[in-house]
C-alpha cells in the first residue's frame, strides 16, 4: 500500500512539474534552482540567501571581529552589493561577480577590511560561477561556523577581522585539501601581483 501511494503521489507530481515547465518564467526559476544545485556538494552551494538572522556567537575557536562599525557606518563605506553580501550574508547571482573568471596572479583580500583571504595559486575552476579555492592564504583570517539558511547546515566563512559574510567551503575540492572555498566576487578585491 505504501509503494502505491508513493507511485501515485510521485505520477502527481510529476503532472504539476510538467505544467510548472508550460510557463516560461518557471522554467527559467527551475534552470536557474538546478544550477544552483549543480554545484552543490553533500552540503550544498551558497543559493539565493537574502537577509538572515545574525551569526551565533563566535565559538572558542572563533574570535570577536577587530573592525567594528555600525550598519550603518559599513552602508555608506560598501557599493551596495558588497554589503549585501558582506553585512546582509547575500549571495550574488552565479557566473556574474567580477572575478569568478579572473585566473590572473594576485591575492584576494576582503573587501571590508583588506585581510588576506586566498592567493591565486589555489584558484581553481569548479564551474559553480563563484571564484573557487582550494585553501585559504592565512586560516586565521577566515572563521567557519554552520549555517541553516537554507534548511540544511552548511559551513559558512566570515572574515575573522571584520566578521563579513564571504561564502562556504564544501569537501568536493580538489586535492591535496578535497575542498572548495566558495567564495563570493563581491566579498573580495583582487590585489594583481607584482611579480611578471
Amino acid at each position: 500500500m505504501h509503494t502505491v501511494f508513493l507511485v501515485i503521489s510521485g505520477a502527481l507530481s510529476m503532472k504539476r512539474f510538467s505544467g510548472l515547465l508550460r510557463n516560461a518564467r518557471m522554467r527559467v526559476a527551475l534552470i536557474s534552482l538546478l544550477t544552483l544545485v549543480a554545484c552543490a556538494s553533500e552540503a550544498g552551494a551558497p543559493g539565493v540567501e537574502g537577509k538572515s538572522t545574525p551569526s551565533p556567537a563566535p565559538t572558542s575557536k572563533e574570535k570577536e571581529p577587530t573592525v567594528k562599525k555600525t550598519e550603518a557606518e559599513w552602508k555608506a563605506a560598501l557599493p551596495p552589493m558588497t554589503f549585501h553580501v558582506l553585512r546582509e550574508k547575500g549571495t550574488e547571482r552565479a557566473f556574474t561577480g567580477a572575478l569568478w573568471d579572473d585566473h590572473a596572479p594576485g591575492t584576494y583580500v576582503c573587501a571590508g577590511c583588506g585581510a588576506l583571504l586566498f592567493k591565486s595559486t589555489e584558484k581553481f575552476e569548479s564551474g559553480c560561477g563563484w571564484p573557487s579555492f582550494s585553501k585559504a592564504a592565512e586560516s586565521s583570517n577566515i572563521i567557519e561556523s554552520v549555517d541553516f539558511l537554507l534548511g540544511y547546515p552548511r559551513t559558512e566563512l566570515t572574515c575573522a577581522k571584520c566578521g563579513g559574510h564571504l561564502g562556504h567551503v564544501f569537501k568536493d575540492g580538489p586535492p591535496p585539501t578535497g575542498l572548495r572555498y566558495c567564495i563570493n566576487s563581491a566579498a573580495m578585491v583582487k590585489v594583481p601581483s607584482t611579480q611578471q
